[in-house]
């Protein structure tokens, strides 16, 4: 049996281009798990294993990869920083015991950080802070740290000083022990002296090291009184308290480096043993029954208990489906029945791998705490919990963000459909945040994202891995429809045809919810004029009819339906003819109701140098975009804004000719807002071409 605390089950993510991919090179550089380092920008890392991902220099899907350090085993995966891809963010978070939180040294906490962060806070994961790329123009260690304090409302706990900055960044001072960690310029990391504190920064070690104990022994009440009285305390007993305080999110140790150059990158591997938890230390995951509700057990990491594993990612590669899965508790066997508790059917467990970024290495068990992925499951999706089938229990599911964009796609070639629709259907299994739809009036294909880029990178992998060319119709905004006024309205649905009729009467107000509340349904119905029997029918009938909006066929949302009164006939009433009244009810009282289209408004957060700071401000205006702060920083300024999605497509190629290719920016989904009359002309006007058309 393994020995779980010798695990170490590890995430690493950050923006986009803060050095993620490039820290994990090196991680595996260090313990021997590769011997030639790759670059990203020669496209040639190991985690960075997809075409796309190495012409663009981004990860674009999270990889997992296992690897060895003093005894013990890291599983690790590098995530994706674009903020288009933050789902494989969430989920990898969902199944990790601890993080490394990579920043750069001189774009310091970036946007797409904090929306990583705050995924790690809601999946209360440990984390570690590595301050990257401190050799670079513009970066300051502690500006970062005041920022991690500011900005993401966190406590780091600094570990390490650097000696020197810039180009003259040479290497770190450990804190707990007074010495200095010094590289040469060979780039070998293992080519370091260790040696005395540089008598310049003797003072400011002493000051940070005094308040790291500090803050140490606060999470223990016998260590303080110690402290207090002057005691000395072991190193031992600080490292205790730390990683107790880590665990528990008190606090973060804060460490920095350069990983491009190798400076800095075994403090934060030593770190990772000494604070981050192995599987045993983590909060057990609640079990719940078939229904979803909690049922008092939980997945106790331990061998011996039934199986309960997660799949948290699916790929497809030329060996066939790999289902990267985390076991919780229990054992599973090449050979072993498996129940998913989504589908209500039994598998058997064909092949087992431990996964090398896009290589594999077979085994034949596993057991709680690990992280492998299963060849040629079937009719699995992430986020589906696997079971042992004599002991049923699913876990906490994820929840995924609704795509917010969408555009047409059909085959150039003709024959092709099948194709493309197999190929679909595996991108839809791998990647829960993109969807895939038919049209049913204009048989068209329809494909939903997350965003520009994200859309662009599917299209390229339907072309490459897939062999399917497509034609790309215009990108769609997913507005919604909504009512801003009350009403009240009556409805009554009679037909008589020989024999049996049809009958139903409703009283009813239609108002507007709260945002964000959807579609509410409620009676108010006493005496039994409308029975009990048919309510459900009534709020189906409504219910069935949102999809639709009045306006231009949108989707109607924040609605809230109250049925006050109405009335029935003994023989002539049914169900279907309640529902039927609620549909007309529908489409008679919404165009009354003050009907108004919603857009989707996008959080923007542009980073600009300074000279280039006025025109993005005017694009962003112009593009009916609301300024909501602008931050100055040493290597430019930040200006974070709310714009309309619409007015936001091919924003990247216009804001890179604005500030001479070095302006960057970040989107994601905030919120939906009504859309301004002359814009919703112009969409109803467009809606209205396209049914001509059709």
């Amino acid at each position: 049996m393994k020995d779980l605390t010798l695990y170490r089950n590890i995430g690493i993510f950050a923006h986009v281009d803060a050095g993620k991919t490039t820290t994990t090179e090196r991680i595996l550089k260090l313990t021997g798990k590769i011997h030639k380092i790759g670059e990203v920008h020669e496209g040639a890392a190991t985690t960075d294993f997809m075409e796309q991902e190495q012409e663009r220099g981004i990860t674009i899907q999270s990889a997992a990869t296992s690897c060895f350090w003093n005894d013990h085993q890291f599983n690790i995966i590098d995530t994706p920083g674009h903020v288009d891809f933050t789902v494989e963010v969430y989920r990898s978070l969902k199944v990790l015991d601890g993080g490394i939180g990579v920043f750069c040294g001189s774009g310091g906490v970036e946007p797409q950080s904090e929306t990583n962060w705050r995924y790690a806070n809601d999946s209360k994961v440990a984390r570690i802070i590595y301050i990257n790329k401190l050799d670079r123009m513009g970066a300051d260690f502690y500006r970062v740290v005041k920022q991690v304090e500011n900005v993401l409302a966190a406590k780091p706990l600094v570990m390490v000083l650097p000696i020197g900055t810039e180009s003259d960044f040479v290497g770190v001072v450990d804190l707990l022990t007074r010495k200095a960690w010094i590289w040469d310029e060979s780039g070998d990391p293992m080519n370091y002296k260790l040696k005395d504190v540089p008598s310049e920064m003797k003072d400011d070690v002493e000051a940070y090291r005094e308040q790291l104990i500090e803050n140490a022994v606060e999470q223990d009440d016998e260590l303080m009184e110690k402290y207090l009285e002057g005691e000395e305390i072991s190193i031992d007993e600080i490292k205790a308290c730390i990683r107790k305080g880590t665990i528990n999110l008190s606090f973060f140790p804060t460490y920095c480096g350069s990983s491009f150059k190798n400076k800095g990158v075994q403090l934060v591997l030593d770190a990772v043993i000494d604070y981050l938890p192995n599987p045993t230390e983590v909060n057990p995951q609640p079990e719940t029954d078939l229904e979803g509700n909690e049922n008092g057990n939980f997945a106790i990491v331990d061998p011996e208990r039934p199986l309960r594993a997660l799949a948290f990612k699916i790929m497809d590669d030329r060996f066939g489906s790999l289902t990267f899965t985390r076991l919780y508790s229990g054992r599973i066997h090449k050979g072993d029945t498996i129940f998913n508790t989504a589908t209500g059917k039994s598998e058997r467990v064909g092949r087992l791998v431990e996964m090398h970024a896009d290589s594999r290495e077979e085994i034949e068990s596993a057991q709680a705490g690990d992280i492998i992925a299963i060849v040629g499951m079937k009719n699995i999706q992430t986020g589906h919990t696997l079971c042992d089938p004599k002991n049923i229990a699913t876990l906490e599911p994820m929840v995924f963000p609704e795509p917010v964009i969408s555009i047409a796609v059909k085959p150039k070639k003709k024959g092709t459909d099948e194709k493309m629709g197999l190929a679909l259907s595996k991108m839809v299994q791998e990647d829960p945040s993109f969807q895939v739809e038919t049209d049913q009036e204009t048989s068209e294909i329809i494909i939903k994202g997350m965003g520009e880029l994200h859309l662009d990178i599917k299209v390229d992998i339907l072309k490459r891995t897939h062999g399917v060319e497509v034609e790309v119709g215009k990108p769609q905004v997913a507005y919604r429809e909504s009512i801003t006024k009350a009403i009240q309205d009556s409805y009554t649905h009679k037909k008589q045809s020989g024999g049996s009729g049809q009958y139903g009467k409703i009283d009813y107000t239609v108002e507007p919810g709260e945002p964000g509340t959807g579609f509410q349904f409620e009676s108010k119905v006493t005496g039994g004029n409308v029975p009990r029997e048919f309510w459900p029918a009534v709020q189906k009938g409504f219910e069935s009819s949102i999809e639709k909006g009045v306006i231009a066929g949108f989707p109607c949302v924040d609605l809230k339906v109250t049925l006050r009164d109405g009335a029935y006939h003994p023989v002539d009433s049914s169900a279907i003819a309640f529902e039927i009244a609620a549909r007309a009810a529908y489409r008679q009282s919404l165009p009354k109701a003050g009907p108004q289209m919603l857009e989707p408004i996008m959080k923007i957060d542009v980073f600009t140098p300074e000279d280039y700071m006025g025109d993005v401000i005017g694009d962003l205006n112009r593009r009916r975009g609301i300024i909501k702060s602008q931050d100055p920083s040493p290597t430019g300024v930040r200006i974070k804004a709310d714009a309309p999605l619409s007015e936001m497509f091919g924003y990247i190629g216009d804001l890179r000719t604005m500030t001479s290719g070095r302006g960057q920016f970040s989107m994601e989904f905030s919120h939906y807002a009504p859309c301004p009359t002359n814009v919703a002309e112009e969409v109803i006007k467009e809606v209205k071409e396209r049914e001509a058309v059709k």
